[in-house]
């Protein structure tokens, strides 16, 4: 079960409360699940009981054992517990385990680019609006990509005219028009610096993720270590990563066999990082951050590297192609699926080779 069945699966939950009177409070339009922190309990934590305790006019804890009794029992979910004031805390099912990781490896090479896209923010109409600023100008035009993914009607608009270098970083602004909305200000940190300098020295990809990997209360680095061609420099890994991913791919094409998720991976934390790929995406949209999107990618080629070197996905020495092959290098596409999708959302490319 991924987070994002996990938040349905609630929600569903919630609504069957209300349905049957067992709780009054309104539904809300979706629920927020998370990996539970070190000394937590369980593999997820919800704190949705706090949220609904004070409409329904229960203690949060009994709110929570209402849902527990809900949603025990469900496809994929082994134990539930209430714990603390009345959070929720969630042990999947580890009988279901394989056919979870079979599932996701399917729908990431599925819907390829499109996999994480989600309606999280449907209904949502968004007017972003930001200053004369490079920095500012990239977030607000990644904040626009990214929300679209959830299905936010979104529209970007600058104080002033816009900046022509911020053409050679991808950005444009949007016409006059709709959305009519309440501008949200885009206002991070100034790079200190014109796009033009900033390109001279870094070129796009690494201004880009120079701008849009920390967070945007946070000083941008805009030094020559975004060039550094080595793991020390995360723009480099995750690229790295992607290209590799691809290069099994090509390599096993010349080996005679291609990719089929027949066979169970041993991969936990990369499986982790793609399963939590969709809410991390919604996440970075929600909370207008794209520096969460950059800084999951990491994580996702940090997994990748730890994967490839605990089992190749080639066959090695003597080695025959075999379904554990075939299965592994599926994962491995899938990763570089996953890095591709959250390059191109940040505006950044992804070489096959590198």
């Amino acid at each position: 079960m991924t987070p994002a069945e996990l938040s349905r699966t609630v929600l569903r939950a919630v609504r069957r409360a209300v349905d049957e009177e067992a709780l009054r409070a309104p539904v809300p339009a979706r629920v927020r699940v998370e990996r539970t922190r070190p000394g937590g309990s369980g593999d997820y934590a919800c704190a949705v009981a706090l949220q609904l305790a004070g409409a329904a006019a229960r203690p949060a804890r009994e709110v929570a054992e209402i849902l527990r009794d809900q949603v025990a029992g469900a496809p994929g979910i082994g134990r539930v517990e209430v714990t603390g004031p009345g959070f929720l805390n969630f042990t999947l099912d580890a009988s279901a385990d394989a056919r979870v990781r079979d599932a996701l490896v399917h729908d990431v090479l599925a819907r390829g680019a499109r996999y994480g896209h989600g309606d999280a923010l449907a209904g949502d109409i968004l007017q972003l609006s930001h200053a004369r600023e490079v920095r500012a100008a990239v977030t607000a035009h990644a904040l626009r990509t990214i929300a679209r993914t959830q299905d936010a009607l979104v529209r970007t608009g600058c104080d002033g005219s816009p900046d022509p270098g911020w053409a050679r970083l991808g950005v444009d602004i949007d016409a006059p028009g709709e959305p009519a909305a309440s501008p949200t200000v885009v206002r991070p940190l100034p790079a200190g610096a014109a796009a033009s300098e900033l390109l001279e020295r870094l070129g796009p990809d690494a201004v880009r993720w120079g701008l849009l990997r920390p967070a945007g209360h946070d000083r941008a680095p805009l030094g020559d270590e975004l060039l550094v061609q080595s793991a020390g420099n995360p723009l480099f890994l995750v690229r790295y990563a992607h290209s590799r991913a691809r290069a099994l791919t090509r390599c096993a094409a010349l080996l005679g066999f291609d990719s089929s998720y027949d066979e169970d991976v041993d991969a936990p934390a990369l499986l982790r990082a793609l399963a939590d790929y969709p809410e991390t995406l919604a996440a970075a949209a929600r909370h207008r951050a794209p520096d969460r999107l950059a800084r999951h990618l990491e994580d996702v080629a940090h997994a990748f590297f730890d994967f490839q070197d605990s089992a190749s996905p080639l066959p090695v020495g003597d080695e025959k192609p075999s379904a554990a092959h075939r299965s592994r290098l599926a994962v491995a596409e899938a990763a570089g699926t996953v890095l591709a999708g959250g390059l191109s959302l940040l505006g950044i490319s992804a070489p096959e080779h590198l």
